[in-house]
């Protein structure tokens, strides 16, 4: 089975993280791609596999972590441009109009971005998780002021719709500068 499905748990509580990640581990045939404590004491797991795999993964890390889950997700059919952007991976030559989504959750944010790339031909930029942000995680992306406008109204939805959109903008000719200050 295909290995393009993303799972992730975001926690309160850095013990209660090390307890999901063993249950997710133990759970079903996946790979870890992240485990690790973020900004304000919290923690994150992010597992890869086939879907069900990484249904069952999540699930064993919700259950076994309990009242310390802030956030979940599992996303069948991940966008092949997220796992680039969140390792920092991402080549821009140039900036055309430049999108953020701004997210107090990690797992928002990922699926939001996730969201944002399908929704419009844009190219991920990063996608920056909670290490020196207070918690809070943020996705830039750039392409045409349309296809910027329609991907970043996508993932608001999404994050929003969890009550986690801290902001969004789009800034139809930003100053080729700040290209330098997101790589």
């Amino acid at each position: 089975m295909a290995n393009d499905s993303l799972g992730l748990i975001e926690l309160t509580s850095i013990a209660s993280g090390f307890l999901a990640c063993d249950a997710m581990l133990k759970a079903a045939a996946v790979s870890l791609v992240l485990a690790r404590s973020i900004c304000s004491g919290k923690y994150m797991v992010m597992v890869r596999g086939d879907v069900s795999s990484v249904e069952a993964s999540v699930a064993a890390g919700v259950a076994g972590a309990r009242f310390s889950v802030i956030d979940s997700f599992v996303i069948p059919n991940l966008h092949e441009a997220v796992f680039p952007a969140i390792s920092g991976a991402s080549k821009v030559e140039a900036l055309e109009a430049l999108g953020i989504v701004e997210s107090f959750s990690v797992a928002s944010l990922i699926e939001g971005a996730d969201a944002g790339v399908k929704a419009a031909n844009v190219q991920l930029i990063e996608i920056r998780l909670a290490m020196a942000l207070g918690g809070k995680a943020f996705a830039t992306l750039t392409g045409d002021v349309a296809a910027v406008e329609a991907a970043v109204a996508a993932a608001a939805d999404v994050v929003g719709r969890k009550g986690m959109l801290v902001n969004k903008v789009v800034i139809p000719r930003p100053r080729p500068e700040l290209l330098s200050e997101m790589i």
